[in-house]
């Protein structure tokens, strides 16, 4: 069977708990037509490059999906009738992506990295230079002064 991913866009006024059960909807069309979903990833709501349907943010939702032609056109049309879904696109893929994808990847990235917090714990008014003024010496003396 031919391997696809899946990506719709539903809209932002409606709760995270809705917008998995338009997923399990889908999910269902793909099993009912005989084929699998091999993987599923909500990517949280995230800003839209422009506004759709005078939304300015989405949900985004990906589907792995290994399924005959005619069921994931059958899925298609389900999203195009839907009034929730702003869009989707569907694409055949030679082979499923093992792991977390690119998007989620980069989440966890952010996620990871430390956040950098200057008005907890940082001086704003400290120099650079971390060494104290006066172990400075005269270059930093002149300075000090010029600034102040």
């Amino acid at each position: 069977m031919p391997l696809y991913e899946s990506v719709f866009i539903a809209r932002q006024d409606i709760p995270a708990q809705e917008v998995e059960n338009l997923a399990d909807s889908f999910a269902a069309i793909i099993t009912d037509g005989g084929g699998e979903i091999a993987k599923r990833e909500y990517w949280v709501l995230r800003n839209l490059s422009y506004r759709i349907k005078k939304n300015r943010k989405g949900h985004y939702v990906m589907f792995n999906i290994e399924a005959p032609a005619p069921t994931v056109s059958e899925m298609e049309r389900n999203m195009r009738l839907s009034e929730d879904i702003l869009r989707y696109m569907t694409v055949r893929v030679d082979e499923v992506e093992e792991g977390p994808s690119a998007m989620l990847q980069s989440r966890q990235a952010r996620e990871d990295r430390p956040r950098r917090d200057r008005d907890r714990g940082g001086d704003r008014d400290r120099p650079r230079d971390d060494r104290p003024r006066e172990s400075r010496g005269a270059e930093g003396a002149e300075q000090s002064a010029g600034g102040e």
